[in-house]
């Protein structure tokens, strides 16, 4: 974790719980999870969401309404935590989900939208389809 950013208890389950599932989970599967760790109601989990997404910890995958924890949580290429566009391939048979960071496409997005004079708050790139290993047994 980044000693900058101070996490509550809740949002520490929630970050463990998303940072050991194999795929994005909604937040109905957090609460399921943990349930023995005192959460009893949706709301615990969405406040917990809410500042780990805000802090970029965690991103929403809008397109399957889940979450996941970010694989950039150490200062790499663009400072960790979210910074920079966030991009998934979103297996639609298995659930695998890759977040991956691409300058280029980054730099045409920054160009497209201020050559429309377009100031965006978030940018997030999901492709659908399928994963290699389920693309091969189909």
């Amino acid at each position: 974790m980044n000693e900058m950013i101070k996490l509550t208890k809740n949002q520490e389950l929630v970050l463990g719980a998303l940072s050991d599932a194999d795929g994005a989970l909604s937040a109905y599967q957090i609460l399921d999870l943990l349930r023995d760790d005192g959460f009893r109601a949706p709301l615990q989990v969405y406040r917990a969401l809410e500042k780990l997404t805000e802090s970029g910890l965690v991103h929403r995958l809008e397109s399957i309404n889940a979450f996941i924890a970010c694989a950039h949580r150490h200062k790499d290429c663009c400072g960790g935590h979210g910074a920079g566009i966030a991009a998934f391939a979103i297996c639609e048979k298995c659930g695998h989900v890759s977040e991956f960071h691409d300058h280029g496409l980054e730099d045409r997005l920054a160009a497209l939208t201020q050559s429309k004079k377009f100031v965006p708050s978030k940018t997030t790139v999901e492709i659908r389809g399928l994963c290699e290993a389920c693309a091969a047994g189909a």
